[in-house]
C-alpha cells in the first residue's frame, strides 16, 4: 500500500523540469565538475552524491570566506540547480553565508524518481556532504525550505537538536492540503509538515506572501503558530508563490535574521568552555574583564563594620518588642482562663435548656392522653346512633338497586380512556417515524409533519 501511495504521490505532487537546464562536464585542466552553460566560478562546487536509497544526486556548494554559518537550501517544485543558480549566487553574497543546494532525485542530473522518502534521503546525503566534505558543525548549519521543499527541510530539522535554524519559504502545511484544506491527517498524505513542526527545537523563521495563488498564505500562518521557538515571521503584502524574493523586504529580513542567528553562535561560543586561546585571545581576556567586574560590584555591595554596629541599636529595639509581646501573651492567657469559666457556665444552661425541653415533651403526651379520652366517647356515641339507623338500611338497598343502572356509564368512561391510550400510542409512533424520515428524507418529513397536525386538530 505504501508503494502505491509514493507512486501516486509522485505523479501528481512532483513536476521536474524537463528537460534539465544543465548538463554536467568535466573540466580537462582542473578535473572538476562544471555545469555546461553556466559561468565557472572558483568559490563553486559541483558534486555528486550517493545516497541511502540507492541515487546519485547533483549538489552544488557556494563558498563565502565572510560567512559563518551555512545554509542548506531545498529548492520548490518544477526547478533545478540551473535554474536557481544566479538566484543562489546573489544570497551567498548578501547574507552572507555558506550555501549547498541540491536537486532532488529525478531533477536535473540527479537519478532515480521522484518521492517523498526519496527527497528525505537526499536532504541526508546533502546535510552529511557538509560535516564529511566541508567539516561544518551542526550548530552553524540553518536548513532553507522553499514550497515542496519544506517537507525535508522539517523532517531533517526534527532529527537534529543543536541545529541553528529554519527558514520556511512559502511552506505547505502538508500535500493533500494544498489541494483541499482537511482538518485531520490522513495515511494516504505527504509532507506532513503540521505534525512534524511543533518537534523542531531551534529558531523557526516564516515568510510567505499574502496573495499565494499556490499554497495559500493560511499555510504559513499556521506553520509559525505551530512552531516552538517562533521568529518575528515576514508576511509580505501582495506577495505571490513565486516573486518573493523580488520585494526588498525580502532580503532586508531575511539578512536580519542570518545575522541575529550569528550573534547567538557567539554568545554560545563565549559562554562555553574556553577552548582555542591562541585563535581569538581577545575574547578570552574580555571574559575575565567582565568576571573582575562582577566580582568589584559584589565588593562594593558588602556591608562595612560601621554599617554592622549601626544596625546593632535595631536589634536593641527587637528584644524591647518582644517584652510587650511577652506581657500581651499574658494578658491573653487570663482571658483564655475567663473564656474558660464562660464556657462551663455555658453548659450548665445547656443542662437547664434540656431538662426544660423533656418537661414540655411530657405535658405533650398528658394533652394526647386527654385528647384519646375524648375520642373514645365520641366513637361510643356514634355506635348508639348506629344501632338506630339499622332500620335506615333497607332504603340503601334500594338505592344500590339504583345505583345498577351506573355501571353502564362506568363502562363507556373506560372505553374512552382506551380510546385516549390509543390515540397517544399513535403519536408517540408517529413522532419516532417522522423523526427518522428528517434524516433519510426531509420533503416526507414534512407531509408526514403536516398531516400529524391535521389529525391533532381533527382530535381536539
Amino acid at each position: 500500500m505504501g508503494a502505491v501511495k509514493s507512486s501516486m504521490a509522485s505523479k501528481f505532487a512532483f513536476c521536474p523540469p524537463k528537460p534539465p537546464s544543465y548538463g554536467l562536464a568535466v573540466d580537462e585542466s582542473t578535473g572538476r565538475l562544471t555545469m555546461s552553460g553556466m559561468a565557472s566560478r572558483e568559490n563553486v562546487d559541483i558534486l555528486k552524491l550517493c545516497t541511502k536509497r540507492g541515487n546519485e544526486i547533483v549538489a552544488m556548494y557556494m563558498r563565502n570566506p565572510a560567512a559563518t554559518l551555512t545554509l542548506l537550501y531545498s529548492h520548490g517544485n518544477a526547478a533545478d540547480l540551473g535554474q536557481m543558480y544566479e538566484l543562489l549566487s546573489e544570497l551567498s553574497v548578501h547574507l552572507p553565508v555558506n550555501l549547498l543546494t541540491y536537486d532532488y532525485s529525478g531533477y536535473g542530473k540527479s537519478t532515480g524518481k521522484p518521492s517523498e522518502h526519496n527527497t528525505y534521503a537526499d536532504i541526508e546525503a546533502a546535510y552529511r556532504c557538509l560535516e564529511e566534505i566541508y567539516g561544518v558543525k551542526e550548530e552553524d548549519v540553518i536548513l532553507y525550505g522553499q514550497s515542496l521543499g519544506s517537507g525535508p527541510t522539517i523532517d531533517l530539522a526534527v532529527r537534529l537538536s543543536r541545529l541553528r535554524a529554519v527558514v520556511l519559504h512559502s511552506a505547505i502545511l502538508s500535500g493533500l492540503r494544498v489541494l483541499y484544506p482537511v482538518k485531520r491527517t490522513y495515511w494516504f498524505d505527504i509532507f506532513k509538515n503540521i505534525d512534524k513542526i511543533p518537534q523542531v527545537k531551534c529558531p523557526v523563521l516564516v515568510i510567505h506572501g499574502t496573495a499565494d495563488d499556490v499554497v495559500d498564505f493560511s499555510h504559513g500562518k499556521q506553520l509559525w503558530e505551530l512552531c516552538k521557538e517562533q521568529y518575528e515571521p515576514l508576511w509580505i503584502k501582495g506577495g505571490n508563490h513565486c516573486d518573493l524574493e523580488l520585494y526588498p523586504q525580502f532580503i532586508r529580513h531575511l539578512k536580519k535574521f542570518i545575522s541575529a542567528m550569528d550573534k547567538s553562535a557567539h554568545l554560545i561560543n563565549c559562554s562555553g568552555p574556553v577552548a582555542g586561546l591562541s585563535e581569538n585571545p581577545q575574547n578570552s581576556t574580555d571574559c575575565i574583564e567582565k568576571s573582575r567586574q562582577s566580582i568589584d560590584q559584589r565588593e562594593k555591595s558588602m556591608p562595612s563594620t560601621d554599617q554592622i554596629e549601626k544596625r546593632r541599636p535595631s536589634t536593641d529595639h527587637r528584644e524591647k518588642s518582644r517584652t510587650s509581646i511577652d506581657k500581651s501573651e499574658k494578658s491573653r492567657t487570663s482571658t483564655d482562663k475567663r473564656e474558660k469559666s464562660r464556657t462551663s457556665t455555658d453548659k450548665r444552661e445547656k443542662s437547664r435548656t434540656s431538662t426544660d425541653k423533656r418537661e414540655r415533651t411530657r405535658t405533650s403526651t398528658d394533652k394526647k392522653e386527654k385528647s384519646r379520652t375524648s375520642t373514645d366517647k365520641r366513637e361510643k356515641l356514634r355506635t348508639s346512633i348506629d344501632k338506630r339507623d339499622k332500620p335506615r338500611n333497607s332504603m340503601d338497598g334500594r338505592e344500590k338497586a339504583c345505583a345498577g343502572t351506573d355501571q353502564p356509564e362506568k363502562a363507556r368512561k373506560s372505553i374512552d380512556r382506551l380510546d385516549k391510550t390509543e390515540t397517544g400510542y399513535f403519536f408517540f409512533f408517529l413522532f419516532f417515524f417522522s423523526f427518522f424520515l428528517f434524516f433519510l428524507f426531509p420533503p416526507l418529513f414534512y407531509c408526514v409533519l403536516f398531516s400529524f397536525f391535521n389529525i391533532l386538530t381533527d382530535t381536539g
